[in-house]
């Protein structure tokens, strides 16, 4: 074949497969920490900070290493009738630091900062422009508890055309009950779906069971994930 006819039909190959994913997809399916708003903000910082002055970790590093590990360890078992609350998780990660770092000091504080950093994280500046440009219907999901995301997006002042809570299900993602109930709200199959999120574990390897198709954000620098599609910003899969 001709080069230049070579080029062409892939070229038209490629087009008619980007034609297809866009009459196929019906709904776009958003995490919302890490990937609708910031995890480095000031009430995480306050945490951050009050976990080093009253235990024994000694950096920003390891409080966040620490506690997002404990937290992922509660989410993957909350289903069902083991399923808990974002404050029981709260209690949890304190008992767990308690005895396995000397943590000290007011869990009533914590909790109070903690709450803070559930409703009043910002937003990407790529957030508010998705959300205005969007010709898909966007359903948040989310591990936290539905009445500090319904609060966080009313002072955020967007308007999804739902959200799937964790405690809606009584299942945290990873566990495909979360992104079923987002399936059934939509009225869609999962091939009429994609998910964007920034965790492979919550958002990436269980949108790909499901056959919902995965769209992972990188915003802190370019990675390949083999059969997944990897963007820096929202306005890259506007």
């Amino acid at each position: 074949m001709i080069p230049f006819m070579h080029n062409a039909l892939r070229g038209a190959r490629q087009n008619d497969r980007e034609e297809k994913i866009k009459i196929m997809t019906k709904a776009v399916f958003l995490d919302y920490t890490g990937t609708m708003v910031k995890e480095d903000e000031p009430y995480t910082r306050e945490l951050i900070s009050y976990f080093i002055k009253n235990s024994a970790l000694s950096s920003p590093k390891e409080v966040l290493e620490l506690v997002w590990r404990r937290i992922k360890e509660i989410e993957s078992a909350s289903y069902g009738d083991d399923f808990i609350k974002n404050d029981e998780k709260v209690d949890r990660v304190i008992e767990y630091c308690r005895e396995h770092c000397g943590l000290s000091g007011d869990a009533a504080y914590i909790h109070e900062v903690w709450r803070k950093v559930w409703i009043h994280a910002p937003l990407y500046e790529d957030v508010k422009p998705f959300f205005e440009r969007a010709m898909l219907p966007i359903y948040i999901i989310s591990n936290d508890d539905l009445c500090y995301l319904q609060e966080s997006i009313r002072l955020k002042g967007l308007l999804p055309a739902g959200i799937i809570s964790a405690d809606s299900v009584r299942a945290c993602k990873p566990h495909p009950a979360i992104f079923e109930k987002a399936l059934s709200e939509a009225g869609i199959m999962p091939g009429e779906a994609v998910m964007i999120g920034d965790s492979l574990t919550s958002d990436i390897e269980p949108a790909k069971l499901l056959g919902i198709r995965p769209v992972y954000i990188s915003r802190k620098g370019s990675v390949k994930i083999d059969g997944v599609t990897v963007i820096r910003s929202l306005d890259e899969y506007m």
